[in-house]
């Protein structure tokens, strides 16, 4: 076998070594489509903060705003899971690949630690009342857990989670400014890091 051959075997063995031991079933235009519902939730946030009587009369009577938020906040996260669960499962379908393999195991596995744990922590800024740091605790943790979580998928995923940790340590230093920087980190950034993987993955 000449040389030339061999580093082209080699170069392919990598190269499917590599694809089994990521999880590449993740769609680009799923980040998008989760930033824009980031984005939804931050404006209905400002409008909140603005105009609170007014929310609490069209769409929420009877909460509080601290309620309101954490109502949106979870519809917006469960709606982004399922976005991302449905274009997965496609992406896979059309890539003839199982969803649930050991390595989305293992990357479910990574990520969820640090997600639940700066969830529990959310809630319990909560209950405290200090609203403020919630903003920027989330994104930290969240970016945790891409940076965890990266080692299974696609580099861009890790350069994400440095982005949300940074965003976050911002936001906790200026809380006034949380949900501006919530809205950039969970949407902005989102949304190009979607159209990033979409490009150079799938196009």
């Amino acid at each position: 076998m000449e040389q030339k051959d061999l580093f082209k075997e080699l170069g392919e063995i990598r190269l499917l070594m590599e694809k089994s031991s990521k999880f590449v079933s993740i769609s680009g235009l799923s980040g998008v489509l989760i930033g824009c519902y980031a984005l939804l939730g931050t404006l209905l946030g400002y409008y909140a903060i603005a105009s609170p009587e007014a929310v609490i009369n069209r769409f929420a009577s009877g909460l509080t705003i601290p309620t309101l938020f954490l109502i949106v906040a979870l519809l917006i996260l469960t709606l982004s899971l399922l976005t991302g669960w449905l274009m997965a499962r496609k992406k896979a379908k059309k890539n003839k690949q199982s969803i649930w393999n050991i390595t989305s195991k293992s990357l479910l596995f990574a990520v969820s630690i640090p997600l639940i744990t700066g969830g529990v922590l959310a809630l319990v800024l909560l209950s405290q009342g200090y609203y403020h740091l919630i903003a920027g605790i989330l994104l930290i943790f969240y970016g945790l857990a891409l940076a965890a979580g990266s080692i299974y998928t696609f580099t861009e995923v890790k350069w994400l989670g440095i982005l949300e940790i940074c965003l976050g340590l911002i936001a906790v230093c200026l809380p006034d400014h949380g949900l501006m920087l919530w809205g950039l980190g969970f949407g902005v950034l989102h949304i190009i890091y979607g159209f990033i993987v979409y490009k150079k993955y799938e196009s």
